[in-house]
């Protein structure tokens, strides 16, 4: 039994026609359309901004780990469940982090000392809504991160931040194998 409060296409040909193509493409580049992307197609506008930040930062500097390491940070700090299975799989699957680095990213760390700064920064922009302290953004500056790559990395909090806030309005049915926030 579904909860969701807003209405779910079923499938890309159910949403809005101006979707579609934009559908198409989720299609071919993960070879399904997740329940997120079929909630938001009932906004092709907002599909079309969401897809568009996301391809835009995608070419970035950041690279995939680092961008899905901060993914599973963000959504276990929003306590949004639908995004930390999503990240969860993908951080699996295509990032190939493994349980014990996914653990430390949802714990607003890493493994990997330069990624644990990044990691940490992104935290700290969730927890302090953006007035992070100038400690914080010379210690992610010391561990090798450029400004760019700091707009970045507080680039991807508001796109995770964007989804989380939508799956969790819309309490959209999780489609891949569920991963559940800590309790705070």
């Amino acid at each position: 039994m579904s909860h969701a409060r807003l209405a779910t296409p079923t499938a890309a040909s159910d949403a809005p026609a101006a979707a579609q193509p934009l559908l198409a493409a989720v299609h071919q580049q993960l070879g399904r359309v997740p329940n997120l992307f079929l909630l938001v197609a009932s906004s092709p506008a907002a599909l079309e901004g969401y897809l568009g930040l996301n391809a835009a930062l995608g070419k970035g500097e950041l690279d995939a780990r680092t961008r899905e390491r901060i993914a599973l940070a963000v959504a276990e700090l929003n306590g949004c469940d639908y995004c930390l299975s999503a990240h969860s799989y993908l951080g699996t699957h295509l990032a190939k982090l493994d349980a014990a680095e996914q653990a430390a990213n949802r714990e607003g760390g890493s493994g990997d000392a330069k990624a644990a700064a990044a990691v940490r920064f992104a935290a700290s922009v969730v927890r302090a809504r953006g007035h992070v302290t100038d400690d914080e953004v010379r210690a992610v500056k010391a561990a090798g991160y450029s400004d760019a790559q700091v707009i970045e990395i507080v680039l991807h909090v508001a796109l995770n931040t964007l989804t989380n806030y939508v799956n969790e309005v819309a309490k959209t049915e999780i489609d891949f194998p569920i991963v559940t926030h800590r309790p705070t």
